[in-house]
């Protein structure tokens, strides 16, 4: 299996400008090559592969005045862009014959984006040192700081730079399973906004919202940030209070993410979580909840930390009526109203009389009592 590993890197101010420049000239090269196979499509043309585009926008535009820049960055991180621009394309191809989700045609990426990133393969030879630190060719030595140790030695690096102005340096390793001990105990999962997740035993994990615990802080940042004039280093300033505020809630929601996904799959031998549609709820007036709590995220961790240690994961079909169903003697009862958290099963209650049941069936809460036949529903989304 391969994972990737994140550290976060500290390059000085000079490293920052060569970093820069190797960020501008991936991108010049990644928009060079899109804009190529662009004309050349509209052209009727036949479609300019890698390695042409590689000799054209790379090794002749070099020696030419308007591009000799491009020789101040390795000519790894420049074919790195051009395999990103395939990637692209082919994600797009996939995406069409429904290979994948649906995704969008290539954009060209521009300037203003805060987000930026390069790679380094093998062939850049760049290394750890014996020092810890990251040694990249026409960079230096960058000081990493390092979390945890790798589990085997990477054969790529990707340097990113976030819109909040920090540095990662990222890793992606191949790493082997590592099975748990056995369990008898399995556990499925309802997500909800009330609850984050409400397990089958009864355990309700509580939400913690860290988008609008954030909100006050944020909504004192943006409304700075629109008051600056457009281009000004102040209004830089101000984005980056905004970015540090969304990055700081980011980095809390993925830190509960992995706690609660390294719980659940460390005391369960089988888990099975609703296949909810994120992208249809993000569409409701609910959208800011639903994208606060990061389901997806969490469901994907689940998945591979499953694949990895040894436990079973399965996604249940979102048109399943387990709010209909008995959770007692099975039988499905008829649909509910969402309100409804507690119902009588029409075919266990004329069994319950008294205190005498029959064997699998629910047993009473109270047997002198009308309501001795309530169970509680479990409804696939809970927005109570």
């Amino acid at each position: 299996m391969q994972l990737r590993y994140s550290f976060r890197v500290y390059p000085d101010a000079d490293q920052r400008t060569e970093l820069a420049k190797a960020f501008g000239c991936a991108r010049v090269v990644y928009n060079d090559a899109l804009r190529a196979r662009e004309t050349a499509r509209a052209e009727g043309e036949a479609f300019p592969m890698t390695g042409e585009l590689s000799k054209k926008l790379i090794t002749d535009a070099k020696r030419t005045p308007e591009r000799e820049w491009l020789c101040g960055v390795s000519a790894v991180v420049l074919q790195q862009s051009l395999r990103d621009l395939d990637t692209a394309y082919r994600n797009f191809l996939d995406s069409l014959t429904g290979k994948r989700p649906k995704t969008g045609p290539p954009r060209f990426k521009s300037r203003k984006d805060h987000r930026r990133s390069v790679r380094f393969t093998a062939n850049a030879r760049w290394k750890i040192t014996d020092q810890g630190k990251l040694s990249l060719p026409k960079i230096g030595e960058v000081k990493v700081k390092w979390s945890r140790p790798l589990p085997s030695a990477p054969s790529t690096v990707t340097v990113i730079k976030d819109a909040s102005g920090r540095y990662f340096a990222s890793f992606v390793v191949e790493t082997n399973d590592e099975p748990l001990p056995e369990t008898a105990a399995d556990v499925g999962i309802d997500l909800g906004l009330s609850h984050f997740a409400v397990l089958s035993d009864g355990t309700k994990v509580a939400n913690p919202r860290f988008l609008r615990r954030a909100e006050r802080k944020l909504r004192k940042a943006q409304r700075e940030l629109s008051r600056k004039r457009k281009g000004s280093n102040n209004r830089d300033k101000a984005r980056m209070r905004v970015a540090r505020a969304h990055a700081k809630a980011a980095d809390a929601r993925r830190e509960f993410h992995h706690q609660l996904s390294t719980a659940i799959i460390r005391d369960n031998q089988a888990v099975y979580v609703e296949d909810l549609c994120v992208k249809g709820l993000g569409r409701t007036r609910l959208a800011k909840s639903v994208h606060d709590a990061g389901w997806s995220a969490f469901v994907n961790m689940l998945e591979y930390k499953a694949a990895r240690y040894g436990r079973t994961f399965a996604r249940v079909d979102r048109f399943l009526a387990s709010s209909q169903i008995c959770s007692r003697c099975w039988v499905v009862d008829g649909p509910k109203p969402l309100h409804v958290r507690e119902w009588a099963c029409r075919a266990c209650r004329p069994f319950m009389i008294g205190t005498s049941t029959r064997p699998g069936s629910c047993s009473p809460l109270d047997g002198n009592s009308p309501e001795s036949g309530k169970r509680r529903a479990e409804t696939p989304v809970e927005v109570g």
